[in-house]
This record gives structure tokens, C-alpha cells and sequence, in this order.
């Protein structure tokens, strides 16, 4: 069992994994508690609100490292917007290999719920995909992408990954996640945007 100052932790990072495998609704705080093995004086002192603020906060550590994955991908991959967006679905897949085809998004589990869900993680849902989205934008527009350009792309590639989820936890292959690369590269790159993405091919 987990140290009183380890509990908060645990049961955040419990509710993560638990949210991305199985959803919202059908996770409860009898099975959060047994698996993270907080004890429940504690879980409640941590989370007064019980398993909405557990929630809130687990999205909340979901999007900040979905963030800092796309953000270093974007710094590895300056004004080259075909790179990116090979490793972005790279990283993608790799993280759904790893998972054993178990994890989907968070955020799109969650979202699948709405009618479940409050106010707030509702926002909170609305606001990680709309971080992300930005990064991907600006990067985008780094490359030399209009503003409307880098939106379109942006708001697709985004669509993609999330559908690419879904088809990869039921196949049970990444190679879904490869295929939609080279259709968004293919689709995308314009001539004009051949010109400022850099590099085409690896």
C-alpha cells in the first residue's frame, strides 16, 4: 500500500490508466482505490469532491504530457512539416504498441461521455484538444502554412489520430497509424508546401 504522500499520485495516475482502457462511466472508486491501493480516508482528503475532481485532475496530467510529446516534436522538427507529422503518428503508435493496443485517448473517452460528465471536465476535455490543436497549428505556420492552411491541417491530422486510436485498439496493428502518414503527407504537401516543409522523404 502506498505512503499517505504517495496516495494523490497513485490514484491520479490509477484513474488515467483506467479512464484510457475502459471510459468514464464504467470506471468506479472501488476500483480505483483497490488498484492504486490508496486508503479511502486519504483518496477523500486528497479529493474532497470524490471521483469528479480525480477526474479533473487526471485529464489535467493527460494533456500536459500529450502537450510535451507534441511540443518536442515539434522543436526536433523545425520548418519541416512532413516530419512532423511522421513522427507525431510515429509517437502515436509506438505509444499504442506499448500499451498492448490497450489505451485510447482520454480526452476521446471522455468526450464519447459527455452526457456523463460535468460542466468543468467537459471544459477541461474541450480545452486539451484545443491545446493541442494550437501546437500543431503554429508548427504548422512555422513551416510557412497559412493561417487557414495550418488550421485545416491541424484540425485533420487531430481527427485522424483520434479515429486511428480507435481502428488500432480494435486491430491490434499500428499499421493504421502508417497509412494515414503517407495520406496526410501525400494530401498535404502541395507544391507550394514542398518548398517551405523541407526534407520530403525519409
Amino acid at each position: 500500500m502506498p505512503r499517505k504522500t504517495d496516495a494523490r499520485s497513485s490514484a491520479i495516475a490509477t484513474a488515467q490508466r483506467l479512464f484510457r482502457i475502459q471510459g468514464y462511466t464504467a470506471t468506479g472508486l472501488t476500483q480505483i482505490l483497490e488498484e492504486s491501493g490508496a486508503p479511502k480516508g486519504s483518496f477523500y482528503f486528497h479529493f474532497p469532491r470524490g471521483k469528479a475532481q480525480l477526474a479533473e485532475e487526471a485529464i489535467d496530467h493527460y494533456i500536459a504530457a500529450r502537450l510535451a510529446v507534441l511540443r518536442n516534436i515539434s522543436a526536433a522538427t523545425s520548418s519541416d512539416a512532413l516530419t512532423f507529422v511522421r513522427q507525431i503518428f510515429r509517437a502515436f503508435a509506438d505509444e499504442m504498441v506499448a500499451s498492448d493496443f490497450q489505451y485510447g485517448c482520454l480526452m476521446q473517452n471522455l468526450a464519447n461521455e459527455l452526457p456523463a460528465l460535468d460542466a468543468e471536465l467537459t471544459e477541461r476535455v474541450a480545452r486539451g484538444f484545443a491545446a493541442s490543436t494550437e501546437i500543431i497549428v503554429e508548427h504548422f505556420k512555422g513551416c510557412g502554412f497559412t493561417s487557414a492552411r495550418a488550421s485545416a491541417c491541424a484540425a485533420a491530422l487531430v481527427a485522424a489520430l483520434e479515429g486511428a486510436r480507435t481502428i488500432a485498439r480494435l486491430e491490434r496493428t499500428p499499421a493504421v497509424f502508417e497509412a494515414l502518414a503517407e495520406v496526410s503527407i501525400q494530401g498535404w504537401a502541395s507544391s507550394e508546401d514542398r518548398a517551405v516543409a523541407g526534407t520530403l522523404a525519409r
